[in-house]
């Protein structure tokens, strides 16, 4: 069973994802923080981030490790823990550019494409283009969505110290780059079921989503 989980930052995918895995004794891939963990490392090595031809010529270097756990998912980056450092500000305002670069979307492409693959219990996979490229097969695809005003309340909460209106546009320019790249653009599978998260509280979502699931299952 592959479930793809797409939709744009802080509408509750991460944490819909990896509930739902642990629920139904799935494995969990969260790809954003693969691309994350590709730009951390773009960043330490001093690569010039405003250059794709620089990026495209290095994308094969980092050796990328996504633990499935959906208790405890782990990455990391030439043996080297990434989880906590690939959340900062420096490396989100820069995750787009990077992911952006084709060479870097095929490189990961490929390795979330080998994780699916050799998840024997079935996995859950969340990103922004996994429904329409990554895994178009996928059982069961799903879209989450929420008003960016939601998105911004609920992604300041998690990123200590940011105000809610500067955490919105960037939320907005975030959208616009991810929604306009030419490579693998966010956008809904025309078979994915959307569900807007604005008035659902994160239990909600994930029972809505378990619901989803199952059904999907029984239906096999």
């Amino acid at each position: 069973m592959i479930v793809a989980i797409d939709g744009p930052a802080g509408t509750g995918k991460s944490s819909t994802s990896k509930a739902v895995a642990a629920q139904l004794g799935l494995s969990y891939l969260d790809t954003g923080a693969q691309y994350r963990a590709i730009t951390w490392w773009m960043v330490t090595s001093g690569i010039d981030i405003d250059d794709p031809s620089a990026i495209a010529a290095v994308a094969g270097k980092p050796e990328i490790v996504s633990g499935t756990d959906p208790e405890g998912p782990t990455i990391t980056v030439d043996g080297v823990d990434v989880a906590g450092p690939i959340r900062t500000q420096e490396v989100s305002s820069k995750v787009s550019a990077v992911s952006a670069v084709p060479e870097v979307r095929s490189r990961i492409t490929e390795l979330q494409r080998s994780i699916a693959a050799s998840a024997e219990q079935g996995i859950v996979v969340e990103g922004r283009d996994i429904g329409t490229t990554v895994l178009p097969d996928a059982d069961l695809k799903i879209f989450l969505t929420a008003s960016p005003e939601a998105r911004a309340a609920r992604r300041s909460g998690e990123l200590k110290g940011s105000d809610v209106h500067s955490t919105r546009e960037a939320l907005i320019k975030r959208d616009a780059a991810d929604s306009s790249r030419k490579a693998s653009p966010l956008a809904k599978a025309d078979d994915a079921v959307e569900v807007d998260t604005t008035e659902l509280t994160l239990a909600q979502v994930i029972e809505c989503v378990v619901t989803l699931v199952e059904e999907k299952r029984a239906g096999k």
